[in-house]
């Protein structure tokens, strides 16, 4: 068992896991703000135009002829909202379990692979002895 949950830790930790599953979360977010904006805005100023079109004048006329509703600003603002605190948790979230992640792990420093010519300061391989671009003797570093 104590395996079992292991390999599942592993599993779940790997970062293309948690990538699927942060762009299912914001996509089914994403998704209420789309059909907010369809049912909410779009579809009843659609319904608004037909309506002028054949001679409805009033909002309230157009919902009883068309058996329509009104334009609702309100959940598709209230639908915005939603998705970008969902949006802020999940950043929370992974940034918790990428720090989690990253705990006792140290960062190996490189060795520096170029050194700056003394005379021209331009970039030249660590190990050169003369210069490429001013032709210059490089004095060796003393450590």
């Amino acid at each position: 068992m104590k395996k079992l949950l292991s390999e599942f830790k592993t599993f779940i930790m790997r970062g293309n896991v948690l990538d699927l599953a942060v762009a299912v979360i914001i996509g089914a977010a994403f998704q209420t703000i789309v059909s907010s904006l369809c049912d909410d805005i779009i579809t009843p100023f659609i319904q608004l135009i037909i309506s002028k079109c054949i001679g409805v004048d009033s909002i309230d006329e157009m919902t009883r002829v068309l058996n329509v509703g009104t334009i609702q600003f309100g959940n598709f603002i209230s639908a915005i909202i939603n998705f970008i605190i969902m949006a802020a948790i999940i950043f929370i979230i992974i940034k918790f379990v990428n720090k989690i992640m990253s705990f006792g792990r140290k960062e190996v420093e490189e060795e520096p692979t170029t050194k700056e010519c003394p005379f021209c300061m331009t970039e030249i391989n660590i190990n050169a002895t003369k210069c490429p671009h001013c032709t210059s003797d490089i004095p060796a570093e003393t450590e």
